[in-house]
């Protein structure tokens, strides 16, 4: 049987965790003489360290580099500067490097092969985006033959190289991606996620103790999931499964548990009408009054925002009045104060009176499930819970498999346990 395991930060965060990787490593390839290829992510915090560290060098300031909550990968200032990127992907590439090494280094050390290979010794070809790369190819042959000798091989994940030779770095959580990938390649028979959870959830165990571990789950839910705050898989990495047909199993590093399968769908996933409620607190509302009622004011205000990197999600438009309107809607709340500063600076909307709220105490709920697609009535059943709390609804965005609301921020928990609740996800499926 050939086997992707990926490891994440926190697995291989101290020496004992390494030790204890590479001793699962071990464990793994003698079980029925399993072909086993690894990739591990930085140590944790690792990479904050690092951005944290050259951002600070280059403003000239003082400290130890430690990691910084919400630091920008790409500081806003040098954002699109294609030196600056090759540098950082140099630089952040490094910490997946270590882990490699250190973990190989352990397996032969209990008497294991193992051998660590980097993004060029994989062959794990990108586009020219430094510091946000997408795969193209991977030349897997120096992979096949580590096999061919029975060797373990441990990958540095997150990384690869664009057609001049630079080092690219997939962005955040691109480990998973490379896992993924290698997968594909190699045509491995599982891709194995291990974390420091036990599986996907029906939502956050830490919020709702009652929360259930998921036996499976769609690919199409996993990557709504994902997109809506769950932390657990990397939303490229559920698309490239899904296109590639790779097996994937979410599980725990640090037991033998069965985990989350993640599938395609299939008939008798519809039964189940919600899999999973998600709560995303990295939002905030952006509200346009008195807009120009003309052929492209709407146009001219995404566009302008989109051309800055600033990524829009729910969209309200009111009706007309007075060949005026109101637009609303929300971007990560790390893009707030960016966002206001382009809006007004469009002369649309300052020469018309527009007036620009924004609002950071929201956060955003929301029900996913396949079996949205064959049942109706699940946005009224999600509104009368939300109502019975008397919690009021600010905005509301649907698609065949998802419901989304925006609510105010002190409000977010209680809705979230209201709506596991009302859809009874604690209880097994039938």
């Amino acid at each position: 049987m050939r086997i992707v395991q990926k490891y994440g930060g926190t697995s291989v965060g101290s020496l004992a965790r390494i030790r204890a990787v590479a001793q699962r490593c071990m464990e793994t390839k003698a079980e029925g003489d399993n072909e086993l290829l690894v990739v591990v992510s930085a140590m944790a915090g690792e990479t904050d360290r690092l951005i944290a560290m050259a951002n600070r060098l280059l403003d000239g300031g003082e400290g130890r580099g430690d990691s910084l909550a919400g630091q920008a990968w790409v500081a806003p200032k040098r954002s699109g500067n294609a030196s600056y990127e090759r540098e950082l992907s140099q630089l952040i590439s490094t910490g997946e490097k270590v882990s490699a090494a250190m973990v190989a280094m352990a397996i032969n050390e209990m008497g294991g092969q193992a051998v660590s290979m980097v993004g060029h010794q994989l062959g794990l070809r990108t586009d020219r985006r430094f510091t946000n790369a997408r795969i193209q190819a991977i030349e897997s042959e120096r992979l096949e033959r580590a096999f061919e000798r029975g060797q373990i091989v441990v990958c540095a994940g997150f990384q690869g190289i664009d057609p001049e030779g630079n080092i690219t770095t997939l962005g955040r959580g691109g480990s998973d991606t490379s896992a993924v990938a290698l997968a594909a390649a190699v045509k491995a028979d599982v891709c194995e996620i291990l974390t420091d959870v036990d599986g996907v959830f029906t939502t956050d165990p830490r919020i709702v103790p009652n929360a259930r571990k998921l036996r499976r789950i769609a690919h199409e839910e996993m990557i709504e999931l994902a997109s809506l705050g769950a932390k657990v898989l990397q939303i490229r990495s559920v698309e490239f499964a899904m296109k590639y047909g790779v097996a994937l199993h979410v599980r725990s590093s640090l037991n033998r548990n069965e985990g989350t399968w993640i599938v395609a769908e299939d008939r008798d996933m519809e039964s189940v009408v919600v899999r999973g409620v998600a709560l995303d607190r990295n939002e905030a509302k952006v509200t346009l009054t008195d807009c120009p009622d003309v052929p492209g004011t709407v146009s001219t205000i995404f566009q302008t925002l989109g051309g800055a990197g600033i990524v829009v999600d729910m969209i309200i438009q009111n009706a007309s009045r007075n060949e005026r309107t109101d637009v609303t809607f929300t971007v990560p709340e790390s893009e707030l104060e960016r966002a206001g500063e382009l809006l007004r600076e469009l002369p649309l909307l300052t020469n018309a009176g527009t007036e620009i709220l924004t609002d950071r105490d929201i956060c955003k709920i929301s029900i996913v499930g396949v079996g949205m697609r064959t049942h109706a009535g699940v946005a009224a059943k999600a509104f009368a819970a939300l109502a019975e709390e008397d919690i009021n609804i600010q905005m509301v965005s649907t698609s065949e498999i998802k419901v989304s609301v925006v609510v105010e921020e002190r409000y977010g928990e209680l809705a979230l346990r209201a709506l596991h609740d009302a859809f009874v996800l604690d209880a097994a499926p039938k």
